[in-house]
């Protein structure tokens, strides 16, 4: 298939410390809606009708596990696959039929220059309908990555996968897959990791009641209400229980790809005076800051270690 490119951004998944703790938690708080589990893992969909947008494995250390793209068909799998091959990159897991639950079709994975692994798949389950409950997330929206050679990591999106480039900032490259400003951000960091994912809400209205809903359930906003410069979503971000950042999202910019021209890092700069927030009503909390660069998860893996050596010692 000539130039095969995935469609859009499907799903996460994590390795979770607790995985009834996790899912309750994202069953509850945050808005999602079981759909399977089996085995230490579990599956959970958004409001509109993708399978799942959030897989969760029950692991010894929390980390990120994979990030899933959607491919038009099988052909253009096989395609996406061939090209990964003919640019070196290390498959993980060669195409082949995907579990039922979760939600089957075809599929394979690789890994990113940066050893992050990438899934694609096609043909997978759909959900008949959608959830109305605007105060829920209806999918994935984007998720940011920390990267110490952004320029590297971005050309694999780009080559491998068809990704765009949408604009630059002097500390990020957002990219895309779909109409959505971006579905996947590089931020510049001395180390590759997860900084955040995003969850996209209905509405302005449906992004404060489900903050309205983190906040009774003893869930601070860490930093918000605010609106972005590139892509010009409004946000909201948390801190979930394993200590991954999450952000609740709303109006992402729609691209049109025959107009649309890339804003440079001069341009931002001019425009937000340095701030990455239109508004400038709050600012990042430390534990925010530190959840982007993934020392809490780090913090709480070491913990975990910690605790293991002191069992089998006793």
């Amino acid at each position: 298939m000539a130039n095969p490119r995935v469609t859009h951004l499907r799903g996460v998944e994590l390795d979770v410390f607790d995985l009834a703790q996790s899912t309750a938690f994202y069953r509850d708080v945050w808005g999602l809606e079981e759909v399977a589990s089996s085995n230490g893992v579990a599956y959970l969909r958004g409001g509109a009708t993708e399978h799942h947008i959030l897989t969760i494995h029950e692991k010894p250390k929390a980390a990120l596990r994979s990030m899933d793209f959607a491919a038009r068909d099988r052909a253009a799998t096989d395609g996406l696959h061939a090209l990964a091959l003919a640019n070196g990159v290390d498959i993980t897991a060669a195409p082949a039929e995907l579990p039922k639950s979760a939600g089957g079709g075809y599929g394979f994975s690789m890994r990113s220059p940066e050893g992050m692994i990438v899934s694609i798949s096609c043909d997978v389950a759909r959900h008949e309908e959608a959830n109305n409950d605007r105060s829920k997330p209806e999918k994935l929206s984007h998720i940011v990555l920390n990267s110490a050679d952004i320029e590297k990591q971005g050309r694999f999106f780009k080559d491998v996968l068809g990704f765009r480039h949408s604009d630059s900032t002097a500390h990020m490259d957002f990219i895309r897959c779909s109409a959505d400003h971006h579905s996947i951000a590089l931020a510049k960091a001395h180390g590759a990791g997860l900084n955040h994912m995003a969850y996209e809400l209905a509405n302005f209205d449906g992004l404060m009641r489900g903050s309205g809903r983190l906040k009774k359930n003893g869930f601070d906003v860490e930093w918000g209400v605010g609106r972005h410069g590139p892509g010009n979503n409004i946000f909201n971000y948390f801190i979930e229980p394993n200590g991954f950042c999450t952000e609740y999202t709303t109006e992402v910019e729609q691209i049109d790809e025959a107009t649309h021209i890339p804003g440079t890092p001069d341009y931002w700069a001019k425009v937000m005076s340095g701030s990455p927030d239109r508004w400038g009503m709050t600012t990042q909390s430390v534990k925010l800051k530190e959840a982007m660069q993934g020392k809490l998860v780090e913090a709480a893996n070491l913990r975990c270690d910690e605790i293991m050596a002191r069992k089998r010692a006793s």
